[in-house]
């Protein structure tokens, strides 16, 4: 006896494949990480983190034209700030014309419709390259969620569609959440880092913004005090439905690939858009691999991107995003 129901039938030409499809990378699911320095005429690349650049503002103009003219319309901003400026409480943040507030009006006035978003943590800010601020050997919650408060105001003012938390303190959502309505900003958005995992994959990251912590005497070496553990499943389901229940509009994984059971597991719990960010150390990989000729780069970037999509992504913060538009012409 044959078989009546044959699945290979839905597979046997191209035309067949993309008609019955189930999921599909479009541009409208990206968000652009951009890295911004101070300066003129700045357009470095990062060595980590091959065809990636930090940007001076004048740059970051082109930059943000070029990517609208390409169908991205989301960007989230990072800042690389001088040492001379970094301290234990992140001062700097709270200034209205920092790099930050400054990199927020550049990308408005360039253009208006784009879609910023922006981190708020005190690791770029930081003496101790930290998320919060550091005492006695340990990193201050309530204190540090006082500050990323203000910084989200600070980036309201300044523009910025949506925050985005990335430090990982207990109830910052809420402390954010309730500051941005106090100051009349009820229309500016979070997106929470909710499901953030101490992972090794961040490397190339903390090169291009001089985050890493600090190796000294009475500093935690790592972030595992507060960044989740990357054995635990059940702890990020909690801690995403603690920041939608604080008032978060988006709820973010981070990393990615490693992470997409966890991508999976919060997608079927929640009701709010998931976003997954690719990081720097899946983008080096590939780039490494294909750079050897080990792997084909597109072929694999693109099965990585269905495959965070094909998990439940709505949103994917990739380094990719540019290389993805250039290969589907």
């Amino acid at each position: 006896m044959y078989p009546l129901i044959r699945n290979r039938r839905l597979r046997a030409s191209e035309s067949i494949r993309r008609l019955v499809r189930e999921t599909i990378v479009t541009p409208d699911d990206f968000l652009v990480p951009l890295f911004v320095v101070e300066g003129k005429g700045i357009k470095e690349e990062i060595p980590s983190m091959p065809n990636y650049y930090r940007m001076s503002l004048d740059h970051l103009e082109k930059e943000v034209k070029e990517i609208w003219q390409m169908g991205l319309c989301s960007v989230l901003l990072f800042v690389k700030v001088s040492d001379s400026l970094k301290d234990n409480k992140g001062t700097e943040a709270l200034n209205p014309e920092g790099l930050m507030q400054r990199a927020i009006k550049t990308v408005k006035n360039a253009c208006p419709e784009m879609l910023v978003m922006t981190d708020v943590a005190l690791d770029p800010f930081s003496s101790y390259g930290h998320d919060g601020i550091v005492a006695e050997g340990k990193i201050l919650n309530d204190e540090t969620s006082e500050v990323l408060a203000e910084m989200s105001i600070s980036h309201a003012r300044a523009g910025a569609d949506f925050v985005a938390p990335s430090d990982m303190m207990d109830g910052r959502i809420l402390t954010i959440r309730e500051a941005l309505e106090e100051e009349g900003f009820q229309n500016t958005g979070i997106m929470s880092y909710s499901a953030k995992y101490a992972s090794a994959f961040y490397g190339p990251f903390r090169d291009a913004l001089d985050s890493a912590p600090v190796d000294i005497a009475n500093v935690p070496k790592d972030k595992k005090t507060y960044q989740m553990d990357y054995a635990n499943r059940f702890e990020a389901i909690r801690e995403t439905q603690m920041d939608i229940d604080e008032g978060a509009d988006i709820v973010m994984v981070k990393p990615g690939l490693a992470y997409l059971d966890i991508v999976r597991e919060i997608k079927n719990e929640v009701e709010v858009p998931v976003a997954v960010y690719q990081v720097s150390g899946e983008y080096v990989m590939l780039k490494a691999a294909a750079e050897k000729g080990w792997l084909d780069h597109d072929s694999v970037m693109l099965e990585q991107l269905t495959a965070i999509k094909r998990a439940g992504a709505n949103i994917i913060a990739s380094y990719f995003a540019k290389d993805f538009i250039g290969m589907i012409g």
